[in-house]
């Protein structure tokens, strides 16, 4: 008998089962829905609705792409034991690259919907968290690096006047050493010039209501007060400001100076143009 596709789709909603599962169940009880359902029942594949309310505070992040067109996919699941199941990690790769090769930026409903297909297998919520894609223009280039079994994920791209940059050992060594140094520190912004004006204004806020609740500092001139306020603004964009941080391989040094030092030594006028850090359980 044929089989309509509401009836797929209502089976589908309602068990949570996958697309083909919920046909070939359909067919075998002769379009019956209650039929269908247990049927679902006994393989094993209905539940997922039941499971769709738990917490998914694990999760992996799967990547796919070169060094001009990278897509990190994170995928969100109840334990680390399903983060580390080999279909998890097989299904993931595969819905990565997907993702690139259909250009998806973001979760879609075909990403949803193939999710809740291994999810009716494993038998756990597991849910599409977010798709960061990253491209790369001709004279850019992008460097990726994964972290402690796939719970972050960093993107670093970098410019460069002629393409012989991304070829050479040091620089190559540098960018690895950015994102290894992003994955450690996970700077909120590239450089001060990413910074909002209304980000700002609102720390100033903050700052200033710090220093007229302070005793010590009350009674000083106004210009040691803008100075303080000043310092405190500086000490935070070394925090927050990638470009502006103690590098990694020597803190002493800000990651710009290090840029800097290179684009000399080399003869080769690079920069970091952009990064992305992706982490596991992150609010997004």
């Amino acid at each position: 008998m044929e089989i309509k596709a509401n009836d797929i789709k209502a089976l589908r909603e309602k068990t949570g089962a996958g697309m083909m599962d919920c046909k070939k169940a359909l067919v075998e009880a002769a379009g019956d829905m209650g039929k269908a359902e247990k049927t679902l029942k006994e393989w094993g594949l209905a539940g997922v609705e039941k499971r769709a309310g738990r917490a998914t505070n694990e999760g992996r992040i799967f990547m796919a792409g070169n060094d001009q067109k990278l897509v990190a996919l994170e995928i969100a699941c109840e334990t680390d034991f399903v983060a580390r199941n080999e279909d998890f990690i097989k299904f993931g790769q595969k819905a990565a690259q997907t993702c690139l090769d259909k250009g998806w930026s973001t979760v879609t409903p075909e990403l949803e919907t193939m999710v809740k297909d291994v999810a009716s297998v494993i038998k756990e919520n597991i849910s599409p968290k977010r798709v960061v894609m990253q491209t790369a223009a001709a004279n850019e280039h992008l460097h990726s690096y994964m972290h402690g079994e796939g719970r972050i994920c960093v993107v670093v791209k970098a410019k460069a006047d002629k393409a012989e940059a991304f070829s050479n050992p040091e620089i190559k060594g540098f960018i690895h050493d950015v994102a290894l140094h992003i994955a450690a520190f996970n700077p909120t912004f590239l450089d001060q010039s990413r910074v909002s004006d209304a980000w700002l204004k609102e720390q100033q806020e903050i700052f200033a209501k710090q220093v007229e609740g302070d005793e010590k500092i009350k009674g000083k001139p106004a210009t040691v007060i803008q100075g303080i306020l000043k310092g405190k603004v500086n000490k935070l964009m070394s925090d927050m400001c990638l470009m502006d941080q103690g590098f990694v391989k020597d803190e002493k040094q800000k990651v710009s100076a290090f840029a800097q030092a290179l684009q000399k030594s080399s003869g080769l006028n690079f920069t970091i143009a952009d990064f992305a850090y992706v982490r596991v359980g992150e609010a997004l």
